[in-house]
């Protein structure tokens, strides 16, 4: 599966990695829906160490359509809100 990291590029991540990827999407939803900064933070930071550790980043000239796009890592949580809603941005 391809994940777009905004400002950063693509990742080539395992589809094992899809569960742990969507743990994560739910614990932050749920930060940003209880509008817990410090909880939003670690859970979206989270989401971001998984990709970059477990996937292989792809060179810039290789477009793939990404299953999954993280927006940038300096997200606030108000901006948040309108991202991580209901579902999240991984489906259950």
């Amino acid at each position: 599966m391809i994940v777009r990291i905004s400002t950063e590029g693509q990742y080539e991540v395992s589809d094992e990695v899809y569960d742990e990827l969507n743990a994560l999407d739910n614990e932050t939803v749920a930060a940003v829906e209880s509008k817990d900064e410090a909880r939003f933070k670690e859970a979206y930071d989270k989401l971001f160490e998984l990709v970059r550790r477990r996937g292989t980043p792809l060179a810039g000239d290789d477009l793939h359509e990404s299953a999954l796009i993280l927006p940038p890592p300096d997200l606030t949580l108000e901006e948040a809100e309108e991202q991580f809603t209901g579902e999240g941005l991984l489906p259950d």
